[in-house]
């Protein structure tokens, strides 16, 4: 019987950890050293200089000059890079690259890890750079604080943001808002309450709202905190009765798969797990993977030793953005290198939210819609990520659940079945229209000039510091 051709065909690819000898600032690290969390973290690159003295000659000034201005000009989040990243880029694992020049400055520049990871200007749009809407907490978290960090949106979830740094900092951070150093562009807001009275608050919350059953334990990234502390705050939530899933947040699990892998770490996993099993708690890992080329043998041996030591599942949620993603090819590869070589089953693809600067991320409903149908049939139903748009005030929908679409204006109608912790008194918000917007360069010319027309500019951004300043004093009256 001869097979079908598809529009996409299925290979699997074995996983290659690529060599980072063949990088000038990392010729003579060990193995050991690779497989340190510690060596890791102290390596990261965060800044030029560090860029520079790991990358010798094989760039061209010119990225350097991009990569500077983004960082003076439009960069959102300072440059946290670990090696583990920074290694993935330009891998050189199915096809040479050039070794040196302007070429693998051209091979850099395209590379879909370093397109999210080190951002530089001339990525950015210049007609649009941020949408006229975009916020800096462009899904208003803090206006749902009920304590410090702790955000309740859905009826039944919670998210708790237990620290604001990260091991590796993504330009298109949806948490730009809180987490990582201040830009020349952002002033990040800080924490008040000190991490153990913060982390109490969240606790207290939640042992006296029973209707709570599931914990997103975020920030920033939980491989940031000692383990000690996370033990510590995930052993006191499986104390809590109506706990019923756990999920813990990181990215790190992809970007610093050695933190997942230490002993101590997996030990520590391991308590937890059993504790939870004996609860009949579900307790997850969640990670955070863009590309195929980023999953290789390390991420494998992390996701692998979080389900040895009892965690249920280890899930991806990445990000739609285009120049990473945004082919059926891509994301397939992607889902199979999870699924098939690493056990991590592909959960979420979240269309890219509408904070500064990401325009040149951003995807058009329509484009996701599209993307949602081609990806079907391919992956086993429970191995299919179902691509959602993160609505302001409403929350996670399928790209396919829009009430209205006006595909000419860039502009989408959504509805919700339950109310947020600051809608109790309002009785319009299940009947009500929540709006989200397409990136302004994927419309026609005549909704390209709609927009160029109605808007005023200036009204715009000074309407975009009053949000960011209400959402800031409405999180601390909350707090109050």
């Amino acid at each position: 019987m001869t097979l079908v051709s598809q529009p996409y065909e299925y290979a699997r690819r074995r996983l290659v950890e690529p060599d980072w000898t063949r990088l000038p600032g990392w010729a003579h690290v060990s193995q050991a050293d690779w497989d340190s969390a510690q060596w890791q973290r102290v390596n990261c690159v965060k800044n030029l200089k560090q860029l520079r003295a790991v990358m010798g000659d094989l760039l061209d000034d010119r990225f350097y000059d991009d990569l500077e201005r983004d960082q003076a000009e439009r960069a959102t989040m300072s440059m946290l890079v670990p090696p583990q990243m920074l290694n993935t880029m330009v891998p050189a694992t199915d096809a040479p690259v050039p070794t040196a020049g302007a070429d693998y400055t051209e091979a850099f520049y395209a590379d879909p890890v370093r397109r999210y990871m080190l951002p530089v200007f001339s990525d950015r749009r210049t007609d649009w750079p941020s949408h006229p809407h975009s916020t800096r907490d462009s899904l208003h978290e803090h206006d749902m604080w009920v304590a410090e960090g702790l955000t309740h949106r859905y009826p039944t979830k919670v998210l708790a943001e237990l620290l604001p740094t990260c091991p590796q900092y993504c330009g298109h951070c949806t948490r730009m808002d809180l987490v990582g150093n201040s830009t020349a562009q952002v002033a990040k807001l800080r924490f008040d309450l000190k991490p153990v009275a913060r982390h109490d608050a969240i606790l207290d919350y939640l042992r006296r709202t029973p209707v709570v059953r599931d914990v997103v334990v975020s920030g920033g990234d939980v491989a940031n905190m000692p383990w000690k502390n996370l033990e510590s705050f995930v052993d006191q939530l499986l104390d809590i009765d109506n706990i019923r899933d756990i999920r813990l947040a990181s990215k790190a699990l992809m970007g610093l798969p050695q933190h997942w892998f230490a002993g101590d770490v997996v030990e520590g996993v391991a308590r937890v797990s059993t504790k939870a099993r004996a609860r009949g708690v579900s307790l997850a890992i969640h990670t955070h993977v863009n590309s195929a080329q980023s999953v290789t043998p390390s991420v494998a041996r992390a996701a692998r030793a979080m389900l040895d030591a009892g965690i249920r599942d280890v899930r991806n949620q990445g990000v739609l953005m285009r120049g990473v993603n945004d082919s059926t090819e891509q994301l397939l590869d992607l889902c199979f290198a999870l699924a098939d070589e690493a056990c991590v089953t592909p959960y979420y693809f979240y269309m890219c939210d509408m904070i500064p600067f990401a325009e040149h991320w951003r995807l058009s409903l329509a484009e996701a819609q599209h993307l949602q149908h081609s990806m079907m049939g391919y992956l086993p139903g429970f191995s299919t990520p179902r691509i959602v748009c993160d609505v302001p005030f409403v929350g996670k929908r399928w790209v396919h659940q829009v009430e209205e679409y006006d595909t000419e204006r860039g502009i989408s109608y959504w509805r919700k079945n339950y109310r947020t912790s600051i809608e109790g008194d309002d009785t319009e918000a299940l009947s009500r229209e929540y709006v989200y917007y397409d990136p302004i360069y994927t419309l026609p010319e005549s909704g390209r000039r709609w927009w160029q027309e109605s808007v005023d500019h200036e009204a715009v951004a000074a309407r975009a510091a009053a949000t960011a300043a209400a959402s800031r004093a409405v999180a601390q009256t909350q707090l109050v």
